[in-house]
């Protein structure tokens, strides 16, 4: 198959040249070898596209033309366009209630698919032999036709293809945080694709290949502005912006996605002229029922509103003794009309916390907050709950309102920048961390409770559910600063498609899409990615304590950075030991949240897992681990264990000059440098603080400041 590392340029151009290899991403549809292409009949299957008659659906105009262009750049001949499906070989497209497609799917196969699933399928008939694409909408056949180019792209055999698939959840969503003078908060990728002073970019060709590159992973759903809505995002609902809002979300819909807006809940007293925006107040209900319909006039598919109210200083109802059902109720009520849904963020606690109170506990939050709520929330509401308590940390326990909700439609949020990650100047493969969440047990319902199933709203038998994630994506001419941070994306993307994949089978399918199939390229590049979380883990915060970050920026060691804040962070290091407790027995018990399984294997130090025993406990740093070691040799270990293993990575790497394209090649070689370089800056901070703070020396009489 393909044995080269340049493609051949596809639809994606930059100021109207051919893009280069890491702007393209997966989407690279690299030459395939001649011999490969004949060998596997790829040539002879695709060398027409067949449209189902009448189908003159919008999304199936996209399909066909993705179709074309992807085959063309890796078969080296565009597929002819026909209206003839009774003879000859051919990929015929469109949906299953065409006439071209009946009888190809039964009815139970087109109830399973649904709204946003398909069929491929291969058939081989005495006058034809065709491959079917087809789903119940045009969207299923969109999805499809990417499906086929990444199986093409890997090299996989098409001649027996029998794929029936859909989506395991119905929102698949990307929020950005994306200010409109065209900064990124916890943007680590160059500033926005949107905005820009005040106003919207205008680069539409650059929208639209986002839209390919989301599209091609199966996401349906992106909010272009921060959660954070300062007061000129706030004007994004009002008259002067809708027009503008209404060119993006014409470019997203090319692709089968719908757009979102975060609103700024006091939006009637800074936009609509109240003096208040009481959710119960008739004047305000009044005022969002109004302005909603505007919006919808302008963008008639609209999803709905995002929602960051009462946390960080963000106003909300609490101003007015309301609580969290009232306000996002409030937007419900005017976006039910149009079918929208309001998506109001779990992320709220008390952010003006006295350190030396050690009742009120941070991780606590979320759960005391809408626990009480469950069931209060109207039908359009989907709450948006972080993987895990406290903030993206690299280590951190599930957060028990996944199982803790029966009532309520939930959405489990990730987030793919790296913000506590390394800020994509270190390599940082998230997907294995997200797989422990997904696939953890809450046993709100027995064994097999899985987060999964909770976010999906199958476990609870609720109406909508799925994954949202905080996007990793700025105008860097590679989309992510780091070229090989795109997996982080690509990963999202499937799991939330799929959340059953595994982190290695979506690492080996992005190498292959995005550097080639040369089996060193894809053995050595999917090695790193899978080594890069654990690695990055030991030379930064031990065994789930976290937050050991300069302030403000996060980026670099501070083992004291947040230990003296209002944010509730804290490691409760000294002489003795270090950890939090937060036991129901003699702690915060914020244990005891969860169910009853993991609830106990918690609340012991003995069966807590060691990976999270100091998110949980406090301990001197004598007590031994599981592994044997005591804490502080496990501190000590780690610490020089990550560094080396950083430095390991970039002689990994330098291994495959050569089998890089340059431009590629010397982009991640510069990062992986940083990343040994500071690696090493963490372990001695790191280390020297804990010998200092214990007076215990390394049992390896290893040089510690």
């Amino acid at each position: 198959m393909a044995n080269d590392n340049q493609s051949n340029g596809g639809t994606f151009r930059r100021g109207g040249e051919p893009a280069g290899e890491a702007y393209k991403a997966w989407l690279r549809y690299a030459r395939l070898d001649r011999e490969f292409i004949e060998g596997n009949g790829y040539a002879s299957w695709c060398g027409t596209v067949v449209t189902a008659s009448a189908e003159d659906a919008a999304l199936l105009a996209t399909a066909r033309r993705e179709l074309a262009e992807g085959i063309e750049s890796m078969l080296g001949r565009r597929p002819q366009e026909s209206g003839n499906a009774d003879e000859g070989s051919f990929l015929l497209i469109g949906t299953l209630g065409s006439a071209e497609l009946q009888g190809l799917t039964d009815a139970a196969e087109r109830e399973a698919i649904g709204d946003e699933g398909y069929i491929l399928r291969a058939f081989e008939q005495p006058m034809r032999r065709f491959i079917a694409i087809g789903g119940n909408t045009d969207k299923g056949v969109l999805y499809g036709a990417f499906h086929l180019l990444r199986l093409l792209q890997t090299g996989q055999p098409i001649r027996d293809l029998n794929v029936v698939d859909r989506p395991a959840s119905k929102l698949r969503m990307i929020d950005h945080w994306d200010n409109m003078d065209g900064s990124v908060e916890r943007g680590y990728a160059g500033r926005s694709i949107f905005f820009r002073e005040g106003d919207f970019l205008g680069d539409w060709d650059r929208v639209r290949d986002y839209a390919r590159l989301m599209a091609a992973v199966g996401l349906n759903a992106v909010a272009i502005n921060n959660v954070n809505v300062h007061e000129t995002e706030t004007r994004l609902i009002a008259p002067e912006l809708l027009p503008s809002v209404a060119r993006a979300a014409s470019v997203f819909r090319e692709y089968g996605i719908r757009l979102y807006l975060s609103v700024n809940f006091a939006s009637p007293i800074q936009l609509g002229g109240l003096t208040t925006a009481d959710p119960l107040d008739p004047r305000v209900r009044e005022w969002w029922a109004e302005r909603t319909a505007d919006v919808y006039r302008h963008v008639p598919d609209f999803g709905g509103y995002l929602v960051k109210a009462d946390s960080e200083f963000r106003p909300g109802p609490f101003t007015y003794g309301r609580d969290h059902a009232d306000g996002a109720n409030l937007l419900a009520e005017a976006l039910r009309p149009h079918g929208g849904i309001v998506i109001w963020r779990c992320f709220v606690y008390d952010c003006q916390q006295d350190w030396r109170d050690r009742k009120t506990d941070r991780a606590r939050a979320a759960y005391d907050h809408f626990r009480p709520l469950d069931g209060k929330f109207d039908e359009n509401v989907i709450l948006q709950i972080k993987n895990g308590p406290m903030d993206f940390q690299v280590r951190e326990p599930v957060s028990p309102l996944f199982g803790g909700l029966q009532r309520t439609n939930q959405v489990l949020e990730l987030q793919i920048t790296q913000e506590y990650t390394g800020q994509q100047r270190h390599l940082c493969y998230l997907v294995p961390q997200w797989k422990e969440a997904i696939d953890f047990d809450t046993y709100a319902k027995g064994p097999g409770s899985t987060v999964a199933k909770a976010a999906t709203g199958e476990l609870f038998d609720r109406p909508l559910g799925g994954f949202a994630a905080v996007s990793n994506i700025g105008d860097d001419g590679n989309w992510t600063g780091h070229p090989l941070a795109q997996a982080n994306f690509y990963g999202f993307g499937r799991l939330a498609w799929r959340p059953e994949l595994s982190a290695e089978q979506i690492a080996d399918e992005w190498v292959r899409l995005t550097f080639g199939s040369d089996p060193d390229v894809v053995a050595t590049i999917g090695r790193m990615l899978l080594d890069s979380w654990p690695i990055y883990e030991k030379y930064t915060s031990p065994l789930g304590v976290g937050w050991m970050v300069n302030p403000n920026h996060h980026y670099g060691p501070n083992v004291d950075g947040y230990e003296y804040s209002m944010w509730g962070t804290y490691h409760y290091a000294d002489c003795h030991g270090i950890g939090v407790d937060r036991t129901v027995r003699t702690g915060t018990g914020y244990a005891g949240q969860y169910h009853d399984a993991p609830a106990a294997m918690y609340e012991s130090a003995e069966s807590c897992p060691d990976e999270l025993l100091l998110f949980f406990h406090h301990l001197p740093y004598s007590h031994v681990l599981k592994s044997g070691r005591t804490i502080i040799q496990h501190i000590y270990d780690t610490h020089f264990e990550g560094a080396e293993q950083a430095e390991g990575l970039v002689e990994t790497w330098r291994r495959l000059s050569g089998k890089i394209d340059a431009e590629r090649y010397e982009s991640v070689l510069s990062r992986l440098e940083q990343q040994a370089k500071h690696a090493a800056e963490w372990r001695d901070v790191v280390n020297t603080y804990f010998c200092r703070k214990s007076g215990i020396p390394d049992a390896h009489g290893r040089q510690i400041y």
